[in-house]
This record gives C-alpha cells, sequence and structure tokens, in this order.
C-alpha cells in the first residue's frame, strides 16, 4: 500500500525511490529545500552525514545538469557508480577516460542525457569549457570539498580559488559549497572566496558519538600496531602513515602475519592503486596501510577502526581521517600513536616551506595537533572546541583521558623555571629563541649557540638538569596550552611570555601539570628497548636512504652494508671523518673503507643546513 505521506511530499517520494530512504538526515530537507528556492548555500556535514545527497536529489528535481566540483577521481567514480546503481543519469570527465569516451561523454552532455556531471576544477577551467557549460543549462554549480579553497584549511588547493571564475560565467545559477571539516575562519575564507551570495548556512553538529579516540605513547609501533589488529581479526580498518615507505613497510609485516594488509599511496602505479582500493572496498583485503591520499570520497561503510602510526599535519586532516571509521553509525575506534620526535620531524619539514606565510599556517596547525595529542581534557571536546562546537558535558566516556584520566603533579618550580629562563633571556638580549635552544639552557648543554648569545652566564641556565630536553619540552608546551607562553609571529617559531605568564612568574602562583603520558610506561618502555640508541631521527631517515641506496648499487639487502644500530650511532656522535668512525658499532675495517667516505659526506652535508642535536652520554 502507498505511504500517503510520500505522496504529498515529492522530495521525500523522490528519496525513497531514487536512494531508498524513508527519511532525511539533520539538516539534509533544509539544506536541499534552500538550493531548489535558487538560494546558494554552504553546508558542513560531518563524514557520513549524508552529505551528497543535499546535491543529487534536487538535481533529479529541477530541470537541467547539476555540475559536481571533485578534487579526486576516485571520489568521481564511486559516487558516479553508486549513482549509476540507482539509476541517475550521471557521469563524470577525468584523465582516466581515453578519447573517445571522453568525446562520447560531451555528445551525451550536448544532447542534455545527464543530470549530474562531475568534473575536477582544473577541467572546468581549461579553454573552451566556458562555451560548454553556457550550452549544457547548468541548473547548480556544488562544490564539493569546498576546504580546499582556504588555504587555513588541512587540504588547500590553489586550482579551488579559480572556481569564483564560474560565478561571472553562470551569474544567476545557484552555488552549493559542501566540506565535512571547517573550522569558523575556514567557513568565512569559502564563502567569501566562493562569492557566495547571502548564502544559506547550515552547520550540523561535529560529533560522532560512535567514535572512540584514544593517544598512545609510540613505542615499538609495529607490535602496537599487531596486538590492537589481534584483537579485531574479521574488521576493516585503514592505517595512515606519513610515508609511502612506512605505509609499505606496516602492510609487508601485516601481511607476513597473515593479516589481509595491502599499501595504498601515490608511488604505486594506477593499476595497483586502484586494485588494493577496489579490494579493500569488496572485503577481500581488509586492511589498507597508507598515506593521506587514500579515502577522501571512498564511501565503504564499515572501517572498524582508523590507526595513525604518525601524528597528522592538523586536526582538519585528523577529524577527516578518523572520520572514515563507523560511517554505518556503529562503533569505530581511533587510535593516534604519538611521539615528540614527529614534531621534529614535522617541524624539520615546516621549516623547508619558502612562502613565509605558508610556512606560518603549517606551523599554527602543527601546534594545534600537537596540543590534542599531549592535553589531558576530554578528546572529543577538544576536536568539538576547534571547530566552534561546545561538548555539553564533563565525560564523554568514550576516549581514554575520560576512561582513564592521567595523573597531574605540583609543576610550580618547573613552570617557574622555564618561564624564568624566558624572561631572562629577553631580558638579556632583546630577542626571543626558539623550544630547542630554552631546553638547552635549562639542561646546561654546551652550544655555538649559547656560547655566542652568552647565555651560558644566565641565572638559569643548568639550573633544569632533572629533566631532559625532551620532558622540558612537554612542559614548555603544556605551558603554551596554559596561555603561559606564546609563540611569536615571523619567519622563526620563537617563545615569548604572555602577560599572564609574566604574572604567575611575578606572583609564583602554584600551577599544575599533568604527567605525560609515557611517564608510568617509562620503566617498561626501557626494558623492552633496552639497547636502542636515542639519536637524531632526521639524519637517521636521511642515513637509510644512503644505506639503501649503497644496497641497490650492489643488490644485496640493506643490512649486508649495515644494521640499524650502526647509522643510529652515526646520527648520534655524527662523525665527519673516517678517523672518527672507530667505535662506531658494525664498521669494521672493510666497511669504513668501503663506505666510510660516503656515510660521512652525507653527515657533513646534513650539518652544512641542521644544528646538532645533543644527548645524554653523548
Amino acid at each position: 500500500m502507498p505511504d500517503p505521506t510520500n505522496q504529498r511530499d515529492p522530495l521525500l517520494r523522490q528519496l525513497k525511490s531514487a536512494f531508498g530512504y524513508g527519511t532525511f538526515r539533520p539538516l539534509q530537507r533544509a539544506i536541499i529545500e534552500a538550493s531548489l528556492a535558487g538560494k546558494d548555500v554552504f553546508a558542513l556535514l560531518p563524514t557520513g552525514g549524508g552529505k551528497s545527497l543535499c546535491f543529487q536529489l534536487p538535481a533529479l528535481v529541477r530541470e537541467g545538469l547539476t555540475v559536481v566540483v571533485s578534487p579526486l577521481i576516485a571520489l568521481m567514480k564511486d559516487q558516479v557508480d553508486a549513482l549509476q546503481a540507482s539509476g541517475v543519469a550521471a557521469t563524470f570527465l577525468n584523465s582516466t577516460l581515453g578519447a573517445a569516451e571522453s568525446r562520447a561523454r560531451l555528445a551525451g552532455l550536448h544532447r542534455g542525457e545527464f543530470r549530474l556531471l562531475y568534473a575536477a576544477p582544473e577541467r572546468l577551467m581549461l579553454d573552451g569549457w566556458q562555451e560548454n557549460l553556457k550550452a549544457w543549462n547548468v541548473a547548480c554549480l556544488a562544490i564539493d570539498e569546498a576546504h580546499c579553497v582556504s588555504e587555513w584549511g588541512h587540504d588547500f588547493r590553489p586550482e579551488y580559488r579559480q572556481l569564483a571564475r564560474l560565478r561571472t560565467l553562470l551569474p544567476g545559477v545557484p552555488l552549493m559549497a559542501l566540506t565535512a571539516t571547517a573550522t569558523e575562519r575556514v567557513r568565512a575564507d569559502i564563502i567569501t572566496h566562493l562569492k557566495l551570495r547571502e548564502p544559506e548556512v547550515f552547520v550540523a553538529s561535529f560529533n560522532r558519538p560512535n567514535l572512540t579516540y584514544r593517544v598512545l605513547p609510540k613505542d615499538q609501533p609495529l607490535k602496537q600496531i599487531i596486538d590492537f589488529v589481534r584483537k579485531r581479526e574479521g574488521e576493516c580498518g585503514i592505517i595512515y602513515c606519513a610515508s609511502r615507505a612506512t605505509a609499505e613497510r606496516v602492510a609487508e609485516s601485516l601481511a607476513g602475519r597473515g593479516f589481509l594488509a595491502r599499501a595504498y599511496h601515490a608511488g604505486l602505479d594506477a593499476e595497483e592503486r586502484a586494485r588494493n582500493q577496489e579490494q579493500f572496498l569488496r572485503d577481500d583485503t581488509r586492511i589498507i596501510c597508507a598515506t593521506i591520499a587514500f579515502g577522501m570520497g571512498i564511501n565503504k561503510p564499515n572501517v572498524r577502526w582508523v590507526i595513525h602510526h604518525d601524528l597528522p599535519k592538523n586536526i582538519e586532516g585528523y577529524y577527516q581521517e578518523t572520520g572514515r571509521a563507523g560511517r554505518d553509525g556503529l562503533p569505530g575506534d581511533c587510535l593516534l600513536l604519538f611521539s615528540p620526535g614527529d614534531i621534529a620531524k614535522q617541524t624539520h619539514f615546516l621549516d623547508e616551506i619558502t612562502d613565509a606565510h605558508e610556512r606560518e599556517v603549517a606551523r599554527a596547525q602543527l601546534r594545534q595537533i600537537v596540543h590534542y595529542a599531549e592535553n589531558a581534557a576530554c578528546r572529543r571536546a577538544e576536536l568539538l572546541e576547534y571547530f566552534g562546537e561546545k561538548f555539553p558535558l564533563d565525560n564523554c566516556g568514550a576516549c581514554d583521558n575520560c576512561l582513564e584520566p592521567r595523573e597531574t603533579y605540583d609543576g610550580t618550580l618547573a613552570a617557574q623555571k622555564f618561564l624564568s629562563c624566558l624572561y631572562r633571556i629577553a631580558q638579556a638580549g632583546g630577542f626571543s629563541v626558539g623550544m630547542n635552544h630554552i631546553t638547552e639552557i635549562l639542561t646546561g648543554a654546551d652550544t655555538d649557540k649559547i656560547r655566542r648569545w652568552g647565555h651560558d652566564r644566565l641565572t638559569t641556565y643548568g639550573i633544569g638538569r632533572e629533566f631532559s630536553k625532551s620532558q622540558w619540552s612537554g612542559i614548555g608546551r603544556e605551558l603554551m596550552r596554559l596561555g603561559y607562553v606564546g609563540v611569536a609571529t615571523g619567519e622563526f617559531a620563537t617563545l615569548e611570555l604572555t602577560p599572564e605568564g609574566l604574572a604567575v612568574l611575578k606572583s609564583r602562583t602554584p600551577i599544575t601539570l599533568t604527567k605525560p603520558m609515557d611517564l608510568p610506561q617509562a620503566k617498561r618502555i626501557a626494558a623492552r628497548r633496552e639497547g636502542d640508541i636515542a639519536c637524531d631521527e632526521i639524519l637517521f631517515e636521511r642515513l637509510r636512504g644512503l644505506r639503501k641506496k649503497l644496497a641497490d648499487e650492489r643488490r644485496v639487502p640493506a643490512y649486508i652494508i649495515c644494521g640499524d644500530n650502526t647509522l643510529r650511532a652515526l646520527a648520534r656522535y655524527y662523525p665527519t671523518a673516517e678517523s672518527a668512525l672507530e667505535g662506531i658499532p658494525g664498521l669494521g675495517e672493510k666497511k669504513r673503507a668501503e663506505f666510510g667516505a660516503a656515510f660521512t659526506a652525507e653527515i657533513a652535508a646534513y650539518l652544512a643546513t641542521n644544528s646538532r642535536q645533543s644527548f645524554a652520554d653523548a
């Protein structure tokens, strides 16, 4: 028997007939009605919130063509396949198509055969396309992943800025901008740069109540991942890695232990990438180990967990990637493995960004994700606050900090030492310095900069030897979170006392600090990692690259050249002459004679643009 409500409600009827749903999700109807009324629309719906339906359903109701701007080929194919399976006349045009197929689709568009066209922004800007768009009776422009227009977004794409020209080309066509992640600043950027005219703005809650958030100190990450996955055999998950090499290594290690795991990154050829993605979508592969190139626009509802092997670059990216878990509304687990060493790696890469403004934006974003990883407060509340939303409860019951609150301690003395050091530096030289230099002063390091600037004569020099440099960095970052230390704007991310910091310094106000995540586990970690050598992690990675090159030239495995313990020792002691290689483990005379010059030259080249790090007993 037909539903009388559906008969009276054409939108609900279309929803049911084309997509098989009996009700709209929050905000969907209001967004659709605003667009059908000819208004510009800005819509922010979280991953899994039904964003695509907001432009797909109106395309079936109104006359004309809806052009969907999409940044990823995978997203286009995924959505067009789903639409065609639902009987919707949709197509896409991108670089994967041959010339004959592109011509056939263009001819179909000229004949008015399609309701939706998916295309990349750069294609719409090509010469000749202005005439096409004018000829195709375009009824709506939908800009998907609209955060790409903002340099403050997590995935800025300059070509998105050009889309504003479509406003001039098609002045009477309503425009819809959609995203799953955008701060208030990014929202304003999108509205401005896309030239939306008095848009109807819809912002859904960012809260994903079915997701659990956890951060663990990174310690033997592969073992941590295997322990995690073993408890979830049969479930599908994604492991995000910062580099292609790590994605490959983790996938191979998991596959070697019997897990159905494959890698996905831009370094694979298109055929293998597509095959791995297809196997994951079909559940033939349970685990994808990927760089951030994977997942955007992939509507796989049964991803049960997401692991971040490395620190993400920013909170928007982290939120979007974790959002790929539990899209079906069932529980999902999100685990971030965090190491302060990841901060150093990211900072090194950021320092190589040549554009000063872009570098400053990236640094600010990195500080925010580090704040999230180290903070002892509710992780859900932290995520929502970042996007301008207040979580109404004191305890979410579904993050590590709420389930297992961390210990605090009286950090007044430590805070006084750190803040005093900042004060004395500014007083002595009239300029501010970075976190690394402050920790070196507090721990009494003997460096060129300390001697050159006379900082070994400060009263705060060496007063913090009870903590390591990394521990002082953690204390400094917590004082930043508390608002007592600020980061100066400009070319260098130097630290300075805030007015609040100066006030607590002078008044000696008691300050409570949180014990870092790794302190309770320090002894167990030390026992498990006995013999591991602290070293310059960035140099270590460079030496690993050199070792691989030497091994490839000789067509032998890398360990034939030397082991990781050798590379870590090289990255700890910085020998720049072959005579200084004496005593480096794993380098006998023959290897010193054969490889010594290459390793010492690499270290010297590194030191030409990077300062030495100091290590206890080094």
